[in-house]
């Protein structure tokens, strides 16, 4: 088939796109943070980002009781694949702004542009002129026919006459049926810290702890729990040599990968819940994880990154930053040795 973009609705009123090749097939959620909500290996018809269990919420219909952004935040993230800019974690004041839990990027609707289609290619460009903070952020998606390869390209400028300090990441979250316990885990670093101040109620990580991938302990952290195996975690890669990684479910005999630049995003957040979690919003009953591309850590928003870590990005007045991204599938009933940045897997 030619590659193609079609507009489409999710639920009764949220504009979305699809976009398409061959072999693979995602959804953007325009008026929704320009969330990937799906993204579908065709040959094996198994979409890998988890859903939440409570669904979409749709913006036009029901009333928004939400008095905090964490909770507003999570009531809106239906699962899929979110940017977290200009802030990432903790709600916090920065130049006497509120920014909210996880920033304000994917909590507003983008403009697009279809760019090309019906061909040997497909490009879409998403933008969005951020309100509290004084950012345009955008981005560029495309497939390429016979190829299994999303590529994305993003681009966030500063309209401020001052310095803006920001965080930066994705937020891809992965669940059933593609995530069970035949999923292994491969990745460009060997090390990761836990989170200094995420306890967790099942967490084989102590706070603060550097480790050697993949071992922490007694536990290979490279193997997924099953949905019976109750997990929580917050830690951090970090010190890579390349940015990638691949998670294979070794008994469908698919995995996929992200690649990244290293140099922007030098961490990558990685997020396991487990069904472990009580209360609000998991119940004991989420069966998600996640491995984020992210230029900060930790996780707990901007203005203790800035005291904390000092990890933050920085932009001059009519400065841009970019970054180059490729979501690929591939098969395997092993996993990957390294995936390279123009997506070339590398295979056990």
């Amino acid at each position: 088939m030619t590659c193609k973009v079609t507009e489409t609705v999710l639920g009764k009123s949220l504009a979305a796109l699809d976009i398409e090749n061959d072999l693979l097939s995602t959804t953007v959620i325009v008026d929704k943070g320009a969330d990937i909500y799906r993204l579908v290996y065709k040959p094996s018809d198994i979409d890998v980002l988890w859903k939440s269990p409570w669904g979409i919420k749709e913006y036009a219909r029901g009333f928004d009781s939400a008095f905090d952004s964490t909770t507003a935040w999570l009531e809106a993230y239906a699962g899929g694949w979110q940017v977290l800019f200009p802030n990432g974690g903790d709600e916090n004041v920065y130049k006497g702004a509120a920014l909210g839990f996880h920033g304000e990027a994917s909590m507003t609707a983008w403009d697009y542009e279809i760019l090309s289609q019906g061909g040997a290619a497909a490009e879409v460009k998403l933008s969005s002129r951020l309100s509290r903070s004084p950012y345009t952020i955008e981005r560029w998606m495309r497939v390429e026919a016979g190829s299994p390869i999303l590529h994305i390209r993003e681009r966030v400028t500063n309209h401020a006459g001052e310095d803006m300090d920001f965080m930066w990441s994705h937020h891809p979250a992965y669940g059933a049926p593609f995530i069970n316990e035949h999923c292994v885990i491969d990745v460009g670093t060997s090390s990761f810290v836990a989170d200094d101040r995420y306890a967790g109620s099942a967490n084989p990580l102590t706070m603060s702890e550097a480790y050697q991938w993949p071992m922490a302990g007694d536990t290979d952290m490279s193997r997924v729990p099953g949905d019976d195996e109750v997990r929580d975690i917050l830690a951090y890669f970090r010190d890579f040599d390349s940015g990638w990684y691949g998670i294979t479910n070794v008994e469908l005999g698919v995995g996929v990968g992200l690649t990244w630049d290293a140099s922007v995003f030098p961490y990558a957040w990685f997020w396991q819940e487990m069904n472990a979690t009580p209360g609000f919003p998991f119940y004991k009953n989420s069966y998600v994880m996640a491995i984020e591309p992210a230029s900060s850590i930790p996780g707990q928003g901007l203005t203790t990154v800035m005291e904390s870590s000092g990890t933050h990005l920085t932009l001059s007045p009519g400065q841009s930053n970019e970054i180059e991204m490729k979501a690929v599938f591939y098969e395997s009933a092993a996993g990957v040795n390294s995936i390279d940045a123009d997506g070339a897997v590398h295979l056990k």
